[in-house]
Order: C-alpha cells, then sequence, then structure tokens
C-alpha cells in the first residue's frame, strides 16, 4: 500500500519518529512524509534533526492568529488535495487531536484507509474515525517495569476481558469454538485502537495464552505440514 504520512508535529512528539515510521512500515510505504507546524517557533526545534534523518518535508504555518491554529487547516487542505489525486491506498494521519475526526472520516468515505498514530488522551471520536489507531505510548521503550506490569494486570482485569468475550460470541460457532484470526479481525474492527502491545504482548496469540478465562485448542491444517489454527472459547 502507498501511504501518505502527515504530522501534526505540534500534536506529535518527535522523540517517537523513527519507532513511528517503523510501524507505518508495517502498513505499507510511506511514499509522502510530511510535518506541519510553524517552523520558527522555538518548541519545534527539536525536530530538526529527525526530518533531516527520517527525509520528512516540513510543511511551514505561520500562527497568525493567537488561539487559533492554522496548522490543522493546512494539514487539512493537503490531505484533501493528495485525496483527490486519487494516487494513493491510505493515510497515517499522526496527531492526538480531534480536530482531525472529520478528515479521518472523508477518507474513508471515499474508500481509502486511515491509520491514526496518537497518545493515549486522543479523543475517542478521532479514534473511533480511524480503520487503526495505535497508541504513541506503546512506541517508546519502556524504563519502569514493575509500575508497568501493575498496569498490564489491572488493564487485563478491567478493559481486556470484556472485549475478549464480546468477541468471542460474535466470531464463535455454535459449539462456542472461535478462530484466533476472526478473533482478532473482529476485535480491530470493533476496536480500532486495540492492540496487544497495550497490555505488554507483542503477539495476539501470546496475550490470550495467558488469559486464566480462555481454552486452547491448536487444530492441525489438513495436510503434511506442522501448521496449525488456534482457536479458543470462554472456560466455562
Amino acid at each position: 500500500m502507498k501511504l501518505a504520512v502527515l504530522i501534526d508535529a505540534d500534536n506529535a512528539q518527535a522523540s517517537v519518529v523513527a519507532e513511528l515510521l517503523a510501524e507505518v512500515a508495517k502498513f505499507g510505504v510511506a511514499s509522502i512524509k510530511r510535518a506541519y507546524g510553524d517552523w520558527t517557533t522555538p518548541n519545534l526545534k527539536q525536530w530538526k534533526e529527525h526530518l533531516n534523518s527520517h527525509a520528512i518535508q516540513p510543511i511551514q504555518q505561520f500562527s497568525y492568529t493567537q488561539g487559533k491554529n492554522a496548522t490543522d487547516a493546512s494539514l487539512i487542505i493537503d490531505a484533501m488535495d493528495i485525496l483527490h489525486e486519487n494516487s494513493l491506498d491510505g493515510f497515517c494521519l499522526i496527531s492526538s487531536d480531534s480536530d482531525f475526526t472529520r478528515l479521518a472520516t472523508r477518507i474513508r468515505e471515499s474508500g481509502l484507509i486511515v491509520y491514526g498514530f496518537g497518545e493515549k488522551k486522543t479523543p475517542e471520536a478521532f479514534i473511533a474515525a480511524c480503520d487503526k489507531f495505535v497508541f504513541t505510548e506503546i512506541l517508546r521503550e519502556k524504563k519502569d517495569t514493575d509500575t508497568d506490569t501493575v498496569e498490564v494486570e489491572e488493564a487485563n482485569n478491567t478493559e481486556l476481558r470484556p472485549i475478549i468475550i464480546s468477541a468471542i460470541n460474535a466470531v464463535s460457532k455454535d459449539d462456542g469454538w472461535a478462530r484466533l484470526s476472526n478473533l482478532g479481525a473482529y476485535i480491530n474492527k470493533k476496536h480500532p485502537s486495540f492492540d496487544p502491545r497495550n497490555y505488554g504482548y507483542d503477539k495476539l496469540g501470546k496475550l490470550i495464552r495467558d488469559l486464566n478465562y480462555i481454552l486452547i485448542d491448536e487444530r492441525k491444517f489438513n495436510d503434511d505440514s506442522d501448521n496449525v489454527h488456534i482457536y479458543i472459547r470462554i472456560r466455562d
């Protein structure tokens, strides 16, 4: 897939640019990479080395009026121009600002995919408007292991369980068993911000194996290979 990576530099952190672009590479090729902001202001100086090293084109947008975000308008106008060129397959919008909610919706209405990237403070409306949303916190290196472990355990008990159970009920067959790949696809459609890394795991399969309310059944393909389909169900 050919993707346009549009960065709201006023609402994104330069320190995770390398990790962010590596994440984008999982979805496709960053054919366009642009960062928007008023580059005359001191608070964007940290971006300079990252713009050069990652070949990101800086788009200058002066702040004409105090309290008005001209950067958002510039990014949105460029996005619509790119959209109407019909040369790309999707967009990566990097911002924690809800102002891009309608833009994401409009792009999807045109049949293109939208990947969003932002901090966990990002409003739910913008998250829901994207096909997939990645929290930038999981792209940073973990420094406080003990605190992270406690947070993951609490998240597994409060946030994760209803998501997993409702997804199994939605995609399972009459016998209660659901294929893991179908489960993952369903969750990603219903919860754009879902990512196993939010809960301390790099893969969905590893996460599922550590849930004590889930049963797992590995079924071999109908051939001579060692490949298996993973099925899961809710433990009685």
